[in-house]
């Protein structure tokens, strides 16, 4: 079979595994252009893949049988090592990717026909281009795709607000905050739910389209209480789901510098954050965490209603006091009266907690039912969840990425009760998209690592040197903190050193486009 036959078919195989690879990193980029070439250039613009892609040119420059067969045995262990890639977050086959990868197919399936028909024995060179420029076609078969996508999302954004619209007498609850604003979601949800029929945003459906999918898919007529979560990446985008589905309450949790590389300044972010309460009515109510600077300190809020301060550390109308911990959770006072007791862990789900009494009590749900609800919420999974096995705690506070709920995250491991002679141990990637102040953020991370636990184990290259500083700063001994390359490499160091009493936090988690 000549070169000419065997060659297109190889590449095609080929060409479906590294399609599916730069989509699922378009993924993880948000879709956005931007994020997407942040990471592509400089660390993986030279890629297994690109490698692999640029040896399949050899048949174009050694125009024989073995090169091609050269070509097709990389093309074949390429293809079954990306079989066994293991990705913390999969690709998702959202109709939008399925589109952008037949697209994506389509236009390399054209140009190569193209090259086959006309470009004679240039025709090999071509396609064997078109592999080692495989993003670069991904992302002209995302610009094909945009007018589509466009329409498609006008549709099913006219077709939820239709939705809401005709939902009389629901009250809707938005929810936002650097952090905190799942955990404070689902512990709303738990509380309302002793006198509401409920329906919440789920997993991370925080966006525009998350939220226009809820709505679609599973808003119902029985439904009384809609508690949506508002996530944002850049001004504007908590502005247009408030727009969409006019909230009357509205929770801030935090304003910190979480995607500070987007948003380029504090002062953004405080903006942003407080769309949710500026959209609110003048009957509304307004619930922010008082113990967060910047929200303490923000001059911005332009609504009328009424807005209701919470805090553990600052004053409030809703205060904790007399906050005992211990390994069956939290105990607490409010306000110097009643008490409650819940399994959570760390300052930042009292808070939480203190969020959802404000507007539980402001929606009329019975103080007893309130402590019931409380007593029995469990933990958001990877948000500082506890779990025990074969004698060792483990902390999972794995989906938390940003400074002040990881200084949150590692008082508790401080300040958790362990046996003589057991480890306090961390592990941790430090925090990403946070702009100029990355570097400087994951050092003083490093410091209170230092101070907070026995041993330290740092994940992944982004962050190593900035942490490792901070530790050292911090006077942890250099036998008591570890280097990894991966977070299977820190669990074989952490099996190392671990032992039956020991109790491990696990400090944020980065995708699988941060190395």
């Amino acid at each position: 079979m000549g070169t000419l036959v065997i060659y297109p078919i190889v590449a095609a195989v080929f060409f479906l595994m590294i399609a599916r690879y730069d989509i699922h990193m378009f993924q993880l980029s948000s879709y956005r252009y931007s994020r997407y070439f942040r990471w592509l250039v400089p660390g993986n613009i030279v890629s297994r893949n690109r490698i692999l892609a640029l040896l399949m040119l050899l048949p174009a420059i050694f125009p024989n049988y073995w090169g091609v067969g050269f070509a097709t045995g990389i093309t074949g262990g390429a293809w079954a090592a990306a079989l066994n890639e293991k990705f913390k977050t999969p690709l998702v086959y959202t109709m939008r990717v399925k589109r952008l990868l037949a697209t994506n197919i389509l236009l390399f399936v054209a140009i190569a026909a193209l090259a086959i028909l006309f470009a004679g024995k240039w025709a090999i060179a071509i396609i064997g281009a078109e592999l080692l420029f495989s993003n670069m076609l991904m992302l002209l078969a995302n610009m094909l795709n945009t007018p589509i996508e466009k329409a498609i999302n006008r549709h099913y954004y006219n077709d939820a607000k239709r939705i809401i619209e005709s939902h009389k007498g629901l009250i809707i609850i938005g929810v936002t905050g650097s952090f905190g604003k799942t955990s404070t979601k689902n512990y709303l949800a738990s509380v309302l739910a002793e006198k509401y029929n409920v329906l919440v945003t789920p997993g991370n459906f925080n966006t525009l389209l998350g939220v226009v999918r809820t709505i679609r898919e599973q808003l119902r007529p029985y439904h009384q209480v809609f508690i949506v979560e508002m996530g944002a990446k850049q001004k504007n985008d908590i502005k247009e789901i408030c727009d969409l589905v006019h909230p009357a309450i509205g929770i801030v949790t935090a304003v910190g510098e979480m995607h500070l590389e987007t948003f380029k300044s504090i002062e953004n972010i405080q903006d942003t954050k407080f769309e949710l309460i500026n959209s609110l009515p003048a009957d509304g109510l307004g619930v922010i965490n008082n113990d967060s600077e910047y929200i303490r300190n923000y001059k911005g809020v332009a609504s009328r209603c009424r807005i209701i301060r919470y805090a553990v550390e600052n004053e409030g109308e809703y205060k904790a006091s007399d906050v005992n911990y211990g390994a069956s959770g939290v105990s607490f006072t409010l306000n110097g009266g009643q008490k409650y007791t819940t399994r959570l862990l760390g300052t930042g789900n009292l808070l939480n907690i203190l969020a959802s009494i404000a507007v539980a009590d402001r929606l009329g749900v019975s103080p007893n039912k309130q402590h019931n609800a409380i007593a029995r919420l469990q933990p958001v999974e990877h948000r500082l969840s506890m779990k025990v096995a074969n004698g060792i705690t483990v902390l999972d506070d794995a989906y938390n990425s940003n400074p002040q709920g990881a200084r949150m995250g590692l008082e508790v491991l401080k300040n958790f009760k362990t046996g003589e002679g057991n480890k306090r141990i961390v592990i941790t990637p430090g925090f990403v998209e946070m702009g100029s102040r990355q570097a400087e953020a994951n050092k003083e991370l490093g410091r209170i690592i230092a101070t907070s636990c026995d041993y330290a184990i740092v994940v992944n290259v982004t962050n190593r040197d900035a942490i490792r500083s901070g530790i050292i700063e911090g006077g942890l001994a250099e036998e008591k903190y570890f280097l990894a390359d991966s977070l299977n490499h820190a669990h074989e160091q952490l099996a190392r050193i671990i032992r039956p009493g020991d109790v491990v936090l696990y400090e944020n988690d980065l995708p699988d486009n941060f190395k």
